[in-house]
């Protein structure tokens, strides 16, 4: 690798350095760059300013990889790059930030933050969470500031240059992630920084430093200071962003799992009923391909699978007390979704939708009569019938079901009808029927 300087020194202390890695090296071209970010660039450049594309975006060029969108860094403070820009709005309380329509593009601006632990405009929790941020500083400022070192590379489009201060570029031909800074100290201040780390080893398949790696699962707690909302948005990012599988596995490996969805966790390390496992896998696998074919995909069904382990214990609990099968369903959902709240907050328009697929569970089962056409009928059936599949698949229930919902959506009316003759024999209803009593004859009077 080409490097003015030498490595610095690995450790909780930071050197900073400047490496200066010209494109006969690292490759980028601008046509791999959005012309929205290289224009507001641009811009604050001739307004004097310092401004350089960072993150992720130049992160995933080096890797061989198209980025979603670029970031742009800047010396510019957040009123100061609202004034070059009319089409701009200031977001943010943690940490402002100003987003800049440039055509049909929202450029994302930040200004370098700064490292100046004891100002006003940083504050901290009892926990060591930041929760106020909004401290400026110098561009190396703002590198050690990021978060692992492969995200803190800068790049200047004025004369194509990638700028790494704190040994980014080495980490990212070691194929590893590296926190910035002593990582105790970094996941404190943002407890969702572990999660990210995991992300990026799904999602990368790189692996993380030992000094990264260590302080996770003591540390997993301190996810329980992050607000539900916030642990939702961070889930979907984990695990319905392509890589969830790969993901998911790293959650468990270093204990995060438990902190997102403590009973599902407690269950599956138990170990009693392998197929739990096998069903969210299988859930994520589902997601995973439907993603890489530019199919859509609903954090709703994703849900249903995380949580159906502690639905369905519950459930069997219920029904063995002697509870109607469809109740005991519809209660086990209720407890499951509302004792999870506290942890990941799942928005309504998606918790109606996970009762739903565990509703039709049961229904699913129920092939007498009308009901086969009115469940088909259903507006989430198609879900529904999705998951009962995946439990098939999974082993928690017998094959055969799923089949027959299979014919009885691609038959005409009479294989219909025949197929409704041919469930009459099974047992449909685990709930013994009562007889009806019959009522003694009237003795009849001769006369």
């Amino acid at each position: 690798m080409f490097s003015l300087f030498n490595k610095h020194k690995r450790g909780t202390h930071i050197d900073i350095y400047r490496d200066a890695i010209s494109q006969e090296y690292h490759g980028i071209e601008h046509r791999d760059l959005s012309p929205g970010s290289l224009r507001v660039i641009e811009i604050l450049q001739h307004a004097g300013f310092q401004a350089y594309l960072v993150g992720g975006g130049i992160r995933d060029l080096l890797l061989g990889k198209h980025p979603k969108d670029f970031d742009v860094a800047t010396s510019a403070k957040p009123q100061e790059i609202q004034r070059l820009f009319r089409k701009s709005r200031i977001i943010g309380r943690r940490f402002q930030i100003v987003h800049v329509r440039m055509g049909a593009e929202i450029v994302e601006v930040t200004t370098f933050r700064g490292s100046a632990e004891n100002s006003d405009h940083q504050q901290a929790n009892a926990s060591g969470m930041l929760v106020r941020d909004n401290v400026f500083g110098s561009v190396e400022d703002d590198a050690v500031r990021r978060d692992f070192t492969m995200n803190a590379l800068y790049y200047d489009p004025s004369n194509h240059e990638v700028i790494d201060f704190v040994g980014g570029y080495d980490d990212l031909e070691d194929q590893i992630i590296r926190i910035i800074g002593d990582a105790d100290k970094r996941y404190r201040e943002d407890p969702v920084r572990m999660l990210r780390a995991i992300r990026f080893v799904g999602k990368l398949g790189l692996k993380l430093a030992e000094d990264t790696a260590e302080p996770i699962s003591r540390l997993a707690p301190l996810l329980r200071d992050v607000s539900a909302s916030r642990l939702f948005d961070e889930v979907l990012k984990l695990l319905q962003a392509g890589h969830g599988l790969a993901t998911f596995k790293q959650l468990v490996k270093y204990d995060l799992l438990r902190p997102l969805f403590p009973q599902t966790d407690d269950i599956l390390r138990e170990g009693d009923d392998p197929h739990y496992e096998r069903l969210i896998h299988l859930a994520l696998t589902n997601t995973d391909a439907r993603l890489a074919e530019g199919k859509s995909v609903t954090p709703a069904f994703l849900y249903a699978a995380l949580y159906w382990p502690q639905v369905h214990r519950r459930w069997q609990e219920l029904e063995a007390e002697g509870n109607n099968r469809a109740s005991s369903l519809l209660i086990a959902g209720s407890e499951t979704l509302d004792f999870n709240q506290q942890f990941v907050a799942v928005p309504k328009r998606f918790t109606i939708t996970v009762r739903e697929i565990w509703d039709l569970q049961v229904k699913l089962e129920k092939r007498h009569g009308r009901r086969p056409d009115s469940t088909l009928e259903h507006p989430r059936f198609r879900a529904g019938y999705d998951f009962l599949l995946l439990r098939e698949r999974a082993g928690e229930i017998p094959g055969g079901l799923g089949e027959w919902w299979t014919q009885y959506q691609i038959a005409d009316e009479s294989d219909r009808r025949a197929l409704i003759a041919s469930a009459q024999t099974e047992v449909e209803d685990p709930q013994p029927k009562r007889r009806a009593r019959k009522r003694p004859q009237r003795p009849t009077h001769v006369d």
